[in-house]
């Protein structure tokens, strides 16, 4: 029997999937947990979160670009300069709103990149790239020397990385072999009629001390109903995307015509910019 290790990833304050995936990883008696990041936004959980990861005790742990976003927009940091940077610092305010301070302090101490030895073989772990978590170098249908850069040290074996949603098995250019676990809350396919499946995705792996001894690509059912109610219920900001974002899987991140349209209609910028001032007020008490 190997050792197994559950690989979640890009929750984004998804507690419904969250919840589902860790009931189906207990099934499957995984022995580990790994989290590659973005753990809140767009969704309504901040606290919940934290509490199930601490329930969890993740052996590995690395930060997102949706993290760094929560650690900035929450301490007042948020950059205003156009609709979908407003969108980001006014989530990072529900987030501090909502209690999530000791989960932001948490996620400023992740790493971007770790490097574990798990039976015969050598991870390098990241969200993205090894130091750099955003962008969009890694999506699945690029080059593969993109990827090479996620091995570096000759040491490693494989590598896994999270931040473009998608379920993914793959090789560099020398063959090592390059891991995505998929999205909890959030997965995402261009192609329609894989769109249309909007299960939570993980990663079970099966390590023993020849090698991989098993990967499971896990789909998992969860009620977005109550996942919608939760969003209702907590007056997270941009209910409507949310509401959109869970059945459809369409990200509007970046329309900024929609956007701006939200952020004047729900005078999203001056709540910030409130808040930012009540931050600053306090530094000066």
């Amino acid at each position: 029997m190997g050792h197994k290790i559950a690989v979640i990833a890009d929750i984004h304050g998804n507690l419904t999937a969250l919840e589902a995936v860790i009931a189906d990883a207990k099934v499957h008696q995984v022995d580990e947990y790994w989290c590659l990041g973005d753990v809140v936004m767009p969704g309504p959980a901040v606290v919940e979160i934290a509490e199930r990861l601490a329930d969890l005790k993740p052996s590995v742990c690395v930060r997102g670009n949706w993290d760094d976003l929560a650690i900035d927009g929450s301490r007042g940091q948020g950059d205003l300069s156009k609709p979908s940077r407003i969108y980001f610092a006014r989530l990072a305010q529900y987030v501090a709103e909502q209690g999530g301070q000791a989960l932001v302090d948490q996620l400023s101490a992740w790493p971007l990149h770790q490097v574990v030895t798990r039976g015969a073989l050598t991870f390098a772990i990241s969200h993205n790239l090894p130091d750099f978590n955003h962008g969009q170098a890694l999506f699945p249908t690029n080059d593969s020397s993109n990827f090479d850069v996620l091995l570096g040290d000759e040491h490693v074996d494989v590598a896994l990385y999270a931040h473009v949603h998608h379920q993914l098995l793959r090789y560099g250019t020398d063959e090592r072999m390059i891991l995505n676990p998929g999205s909890i809350g959030e997965p995402f396919n261009h192609h329609q009629r894989l769109q249309a499946d909007m299960r939570a995705n993980y990663l079970i792996l099966e390590v023993d001390e020849i090698g991989i001894a098993g990967m499971d690509f896990r789909h998992v059912n969860y009620d977005r109903e109550v996942e919608y109610q939760r969003a209702v219920q907590a007056g997270v900001p941009y209910l409507e995307l949310y509401r959109r974002l869970i059945d459809t899987g369409r990200v509007d991140t970046h329309n900024q015509s929609l956007l701006a349209e939200l952020n004047a209609q729900h005078h999203y910028l001056e709540q910030y910019q409130t808040f930012q001032r009540c931050l600053l007020g306090e530094a000066n008490d």
